[in-house]
């Protein structure tokens, strides 16, 4: 008769097995995602889409808020007419306007263009007799353009043909900067005045040197 196999030998006996899963507690339960929230109106879904990772203030009362830098403030902007000035200015210096212009901080010139080397020449040497002049002092840029226009139209009309404009050197303006004189060619070369103006060239000494202007004007066509 044949013996039936043993069985593996075994050192824990089931009580021992049974006592160490009582000391282990429970087996934790798996967690149960949370029911979805319903949502009844689509506005409120929006809402929430919104707010979704925005955190509520709360109560900052004690909460320094610093006051604005004003250094940080942008600059004033310029008047329209001064903006316009500026970039008829840079236009005729630049060549886009029909007159050639020299500019520095001591001296200016002008003429249109083509206009002959000869008499440029003689202008600016003081060659051409002045007369008659306008000066310009304690005027605003407002009333200083208004007075040089009437000027030179009343000097083209009566046939003058070089008159002195005298701007001053700006040494008693803010910074010492010349106004008048650094619109003297905006003036110059826009409007009315730009079509009897054929040059003009900062003076000679003896008629103001850099505080003044040799204008010279064109001759006024005789009507037949």
């Amino acid at each position: 008769m044949a013996k039936r196999p043993e069985a593996p030998f075994n050192p824990l006996p089931e009580s021992c097995v049974a006592l160490k899963r009582l000391q282990a507690g429970p087996v934790a339960a798996r967690p149960v995602p949370p029911a979805p929230e319903i949502i009844k109106d689509d506005e409120d879904c929006v809402f929430l889409a919104a707010m979704k990772g925005v955190r509520p203030i709360g109560n900052d009362a004690g909460r320094f808020v610093p006051p604005p830098r004003t250094d940080m403030r942008p600059p004033r902007p310029a008047p329209d007419d001064e903006l316009e000035a500026m970039a008829h200015l840079s236009d005729l210096v630049n060549g886009q306007v029909e007159m050639d212009i020299t500019f520095s901080d001591e001296y200016i010139e002008g003429c249109v263009k083509g206009f002959s080397l000869d008499l440029m020449r003689r202008l600016r040497t003081g060659r051409f007799p002045v007369q008659a002049y306008l000066d310009l002092h304690g005027l605003t840029k407002q009333e200083a353009e208004l007075r040089v226009k009437d000027f030179l139209m009343g000097s083209y009309r009566i046939g003058r043909r070089c008159v002195l404009l005298i701007h001053g050197r700006g040494l008693n303006s803010t910074n010492n900067i010349p106004v008048l004189k650094e619109r003297i060619p905006v003036w110059l070369a826009r409007g009315s005045v730009r079509k009897i103006v054929l040059a003009f060239s900062t003076a000679r000494p003896y008629d103001g040197g850099t505080g003044a202007v040799y204008v010279l004007i064109k001759k006024q066509r005789v009507r037949q």
